[in-house]
């Protein structure tokens, strides 16, 4: 089978992290490339060793039949109307965060991908890191017995050492915390959690150092997720902290334990909980290379255009339903109430 051509937007950090991850797979080859920046397709071609068309106009990239699946790397608040554009010329999908930055462009997103038919994938590629593939491993050997509580924790310092924030630190450009980058924690806790989240409450602040007062929004919030079937969460989102990165995850099951990277099962170690047993993988903040969740996640979803399948684990059902949590711990902090899902979910659906 021809490989998949892929056209990839923008040509950010993304773009520059997709590019690689997508061919260094059998199955698709990036073939352009559409940004706003002026770019010259022999040097970008010879720099990543393989031809490049480049584009400056999207819908040039949308009319190209050679192009199948197009990447979307561009400024967040522009992905929920290159997602709707790209669904109407038939393009498959791969999507950064967030998909929208509205419950109301979610939904058209949503309806678009679905009334089209094509296929989507979102990236919340921490599902498929070496991190969270054991810890899923743990869940379904029943290691940890029934898990009623969890906490996962993005601690990340997002201030002028990084480009995007020229423009994440705005209400229009990103909207919250859990948008700009805390939403890969709150996904991965719904991954560990897969049960129907009933209501949530969230709290914000912000840090008092200078250096963030750019913030329009919260830069740090704290959200506590109820389940229906009795177990809680809680997400903070800390983009204003000092710190190292750090992903923190705490999972406490009737049978065991797992933090970050080390664990306790009473059905492996029985009564010997007074130290902790080490996991076979460096958590994902430990700036390992040699995990690359990217790849592993764009090779999935190829194979599963292969099949006419669905996206495993981030297709567009697992995106909606993270952005719904997301925009009900939102809508939670700015009105100062704890939100149901059914709120949400009501809300043109």
């Amino acid at each position: 089978m021809q490989p998949y051509h892929v056209g990839i937007v923008g040509y950010g950090w993304a773009a520059q992290a997709h590019l690689p991850a997508i061919n260094a797979g059998s199955r698709a080859r990036v073939t352009a490339v559409c940004s706003s920046r002026p770019l010259d397709s022999a040097e970008l071609s010879a720099r990543h060793g393989c031809p490049l068309k480049v584009y400056r106009d999207y819908a040039a990239v949308l009319a190209d039949p050679e192009i199948q699946v197009v990447s979307l790397c561009g400024y967040h608040k522009e992905h929920a109307a290159q997602a709707i554009a790209a669904a109407r010329a038939g393009k498959h999908l791969i999507v950064e965060k967030p998909l929208a930055l509205s419950l109301a462009d979610l939904r058209a997103a949503e309806q678009a991908v679905r009334a089209a038919g094509v296929r989507f994938c979102l990236c919340f590629e921490l599902r498929f890191s070496a991190q969270f593939r054991e810890t899923r491993a743990l869940l379904e050997r029943g290691l940890l017995g029934t898990l009623h509580y969890a906490e996962v924790d993005y601690y990340h310092g997002i201030g002028p050492w990084y480009r995007e924030f020229e423009w994440c630190t705005t209400v229009g450009e990103c909207g919250s915390a859990l948008l700009e980058a805390g939403c890969h924690a709150l996904d991965a806790l719904l991954l560990c959690l897969p049960g129907e989240v009933e209501e949530v409450f969230s709290y914000g602040t912000r840090s008092a150092h200078p250096t963030f007062a750019r913030y329009e929004y919260p830069s740090t919030t704290a959200t506590v997720l109820k389940f229906r079937d009795g177990a809680v969460g809680k997400c903070a989102a800390v983009i204003d902290c000092w710190q190292p990165y750090y992903f923190h995850t705490h999972l406490v099951g009737s049978e065991g334990s797992v933090l970050d990277n080390r664990f306790h099962s009473n059905r492996l170690h029985g009564d010997d909980r007074h130290s902790w047993k080490e996991l076979p993988f460096k958590p994902v903040d430990s700036g390992d290379v040699a995990d690359h969740p990217y790849q592993t996640q764009f090779e999935a979803f190829f194979a599963a255009l292969d099949r006419g399948e669905d996206m495993p684990l981030t297709s567009l059902k697992e995106a909606v339903r993270t952005h719904e949590v997301v925009f009900a711990a939102d809508l939670s902090w700015k009105e100062h109430r704890p939100v149901k899902l059914a709120e949400i979910r009501s809300t043109g659906s």
